[in-house]
């Protein structure tokens, strides 16, 4: 039996700009035998009090709606928890959109990899003074990182699991930025795959391309734009893409921004297999 009970599927930060079109921050919050646990955390309600200090003009030209009901605590809340129930956070990376959110939980632990929280401490060059915010990184006291060869884990190499928690693995996959990572949780029903920021429109999981191609064009630009390491990301495209329709795992691939994989998973409370 998985060591996750539940998972909530909770959008943290809603966007909407003529470049990228509607998006979502998907949060997942899971109920597990070791509290709860959330992979990412979407936008805090700091941010939303304060947007121009806390998250800077590049994210204010994204339209981010800046609501408090789709904080991660609000969110929390209204299902009758407390805030300190959440226990751990285990980020696909610490851009502003993930990780605001976790200074709403001081007593949990952030997960995240080495090179991640080691890049966006020195922000050393422009795009990583944009992405990571001080505010943000420098509030959280309590890391766990995780680095070296890991295991193998659905066909994935590298997989970490992460300490104190059953059944959550954080996979490096750098691409989008220099520590980035996916995270894959088990549940009884099979397995979620969070790609955090490895794609942005669920064509990229498609060999058909059926997608509008105005649209999925336009965010396959963005994300290159955004990528730290471009060359990963059509590589990270195609082992994402392998890892879906893969007929020996019952595992659903989503990412962090693609509202129409939100609004499926969320409507379902359940994995979505190919």
């Amino acid at each position: 039996m998985s060591g996750v009970r539940r998972v909530h599927h909770l959008n943290c930060g809603s966007f909407d700009s003529l470049a990228s079109g509607p998006l979502v921050s998907h949060v997942l919050l899971c109920e597990t035998k070791d509290g709860l646990v959330l992979v990412d955390s979407g936008i805090g309600r700091s941010d939303i009090a304060s947007p121009r200090s806390r998250l800077g003009r590049v994210a204010l030209a994204l339209g981010p709606a800046l609501r408090v009901e789709e904080t991660a605590a609000h969110q929390i809340e209204a299902l009758g928890y407390q805030l300190s129930d959440v226990r751990h956070i285990v980020a696909t990376h610490l851009d502003y959109d993930h990780i605001g959110g976790a200074l709403d939980f001081p007593h949990a632990t952030v997960h995240t990899t080495a090179a991640e929280l080691r890049t966006a401490r020195a922000r050393r060059r422009l795009p990583e003074r944009l992405r990571y915010r001080r505010p943000h990184v420098e509030a959280i006291t309590s890391f766990q990182t995780y680095d070296g060869t890991g295991e193998e884990l659905l066909g994935l190499p590298a997989a970490h699991p992460i300490l104190g928690v059953e059944d959550v693995w954080l996979v490096p996959m750098p691409g989008h930025s220099i520590g980035h990572a996916g995270v894959a949780v088990r549940t009884s029903n099979g397995w979620l795959f969070h790609a955090g920021d490895s794609f942005y429109h669920r064509a990229a999981l498609s060999s058909s391309r059926s997608a509008p191609i105005s649209r999925a064009a336009m965010l396959c630009a963005i994300e290159l734009t955004l990528a730290s390491i471009p060359a990963k990301v059509r590589a990270n495209h195609q082992q994402l893409r392998k890892l879906a329709h893969d007929p020996s795992q019952r595992v659903a691939v989503f990412c962090a921004h693609d509202a129409a994989l939100f609004d499926r998973l969320r409507a379902e409370q359940s994995p979505i297999f190919p």
